[in-house]
């Protein structure tokens, strides 16, 4: 599903025009990028957790040449499924 098949969804499932729900859902993922941004966590109760989760810098090999490389440090955004979304899932 991309995004303009979950607008769709939304705009079905909840009586709302095409435009309102996309709307909405950007709203939503702005709102969760701001506080991943932040450093904050974003739990939506049934559904999971956005947090951010630092990755520390390593070194890793380059494929083509088989060099050595430093990869730098990073913030990267992590999911946590809840339970209920698992069991729906399952």
């Amino acid at each position: 599903m991309n995004k303009a098949e979950l607008v769709d969804a939304v705009a079905g499932a909840a009586n709302l025009s095409k435009a309102d729900a996309g709307r909405a859902v950007d709203a939503m993922v702005d709102t969760i990028t701001k506080a991943l941004k932040k450093g904050q966590q974003v739990s939506v109760v049934g559904f999971g957790t956005f947090s951010v989760k630092h990755r520390s810098a390593r070194s890793g090999r380059n494929p083509r040449t088989g060099d050595t490389i430093k990869i730098a440090a990073s913030n990267v955004p992590g999911f946590k499924a809840g339970k209920a979304l698992k069991d729906a899932v399952n």
